[in-house]
């Protein structure tokens, strides 16, 4: 593994953002199909591959469910009534 890896493998995953989580695991996974590790270390790096999976797929949910809060909040704004608005006709006279 490279030391940017190395060097985040050190810190908590809840310290790590999205993308640092996301270059750990793609490393990981990298180095355990290489079968060039020791079986400690395999499994060392497993169980902090799935703590990294772990996190980032609560942290992608939470991202979706506050698009789709956007999105709602922007359709409901779009559905404003605006029949007792001003016609373009009378603001253009």
């Amino acid at each position: 593994m490279g030391q940017d890896a190395q060097g985040s493998h050190d810190r908590a995953v809840e310290e790590l953002s999205f993308k640092e989580a996301s270059i750990e695991l793609e490393h990981i996974v990298r180095g355990l199909e290489s079968g060039e590790l020791e079986l400690e270390e395999s499994l060392k790096n497993y169980e902090r591959g799935v703590e990294l999976l772990s996190s980032l797929r609560e942290r992608l949910s939470t991202a979706e469910q506050q698009v789709e809060q956007l999105l709602e909040t922007h359709s409901s704004a779009s559905a404003i009534d605006t029949t007792s608005a001003p016609s373009q006709a009378f603001i253009d006279e």
